[in-house]
């Protein structure tokens, strides 16, 4: 079963994909074999990331993009992240419905995740729903994030070329030194820049970036790409931009430390889950409901109740 669903995702099969993403994306265990088998047919994507306030527009920005990239040949898959629905568990906003113009195209995947209450701007699923979005052959996959704030910037971990989209008139010079995005963002995006103050920001980016102290000569500097996704207007110069970066990644030979990044941002993820896992269900046993008796009895301190769980841990094979 395993070996057919492999050889379909290998050959495009995005019903064979989609069945793999929806069990990733619930940590079915029977996954894991399709990944392992996967990983060595993956590393030929570029991954581009797109972060930034909520109604930054990064949803249509996304959309144009992936017009962008159609039309110079390139096969595009995209890892949209939404908030978590209350009800359903899954992604409240459906991203696709945004995209619906590229819904017959075969030259492009669209996939929507919920965060699931993870931290971050992104699903801990994302990694390897890139995973398999690479090893079915795709040029670009674009990761879309929920947004952007001082815990959402897990996505600088995954992506090779990270883009911080921000507008004019929605204070996102304040939001900008709150969240840190300096060290995140490799490319600025000012879309509707048709909106009075798009100059204005521009110069403030500019300055943020003027108060870098001391960097490298040959250090990367984030260029200001103004767009206006609805019409099209910029997504050359952005594409242009999104090249210059990767050359730039690639004569530091830092596109392959951050492909190593990836990896081991993965891994983090796959025990962070395995461990979780396991907490839950030593938590829920026999013998810590009789330490947390003993802890509400003062019989215990927190310290050693913990000693004890770390010991239930390390002895669950």
């Amino acid at each position: 079963m395993t070996d057919t669903l492999t050889a379909r995702i290998l050959a495009g099969d995005v019903r064979a994909a989609g069945r793999l993403m929806r069990q990733v994306d619930d940590q079915h265990p029977g996954a894991r074999a399709a990944l392992d088998a996967l990983f060595a047919h993956t590393g030929g994507a570029y991954i581009v990331g797109f972060t930034g306030n909520p109604g930054s527009g990064k949803s249509t920005l996304v959309n144009a993009f992936i017009r962008t990239c159609r039309q110079k040949g390139l096969r595009v898959g995209v890892v949209a992240i939404d908030p978590t629905s209350p009800y359903s568990g899954g992604a409240i906003l459906g991203d696709r419905i945004r995209m619906q113009e590229h819904a017959l195209d075969e030259g492009v995947f669209i996939r929507s995740v919920a965060t699931r209450g993870n931290l971050g701007g992104l699903s801990r699923s994302t990694p390897a729903l890139v995973q398999v979005l690479d090893a079915m052959g795709f040029d670009v996959i674009i990761i879309e994030t929920v947004g952007v704030g001082q815990d959402e910037v897990d996505i600088a971990r995954v992506a090779d070329t990270n883009l911080v989209v921000a507008v004019p008139g929605m204070g996102d010079d304040i939001q900008a030194t709150k969240a840190g995005i300096m060290e995140i963002a490799d490319i600025f995006v000012i879309n509707k820049s048709d909106h009075p103050g798009a100059d204005r920001l521009r110069r403030e980016l500019k300055t943020m970036m003027s108060l870098v102290e001391n960097p490298p000569e040959d250090a990367w500097t984030p260029p200001v790409v103004h767009t206006i996704a609805t019409e099209h207007d910029g997504l050359d110069k952005l594409f242009e931009k999104i090249e210059e970066h990767r050359a730039w990644l690639d004569a530091q030979g830092q596109e392959g430390a951050r492909a190593r990044r990836r990896i081991e941002h993965l891994i983090r993820l796959i025990v962070q889950g395995e461990l979780d896992a396991r907490l839950a269900r030593a938590m829920g046993s026999q013998a810590w409901k009789q330490e947390m008796d003993a802890l509400t009895e003062r019989q215990d301190t927190p310290w050693r109740a913990a000693e004890l769980l770390i010991a239930m841990l390390g002895g669950e094979a």
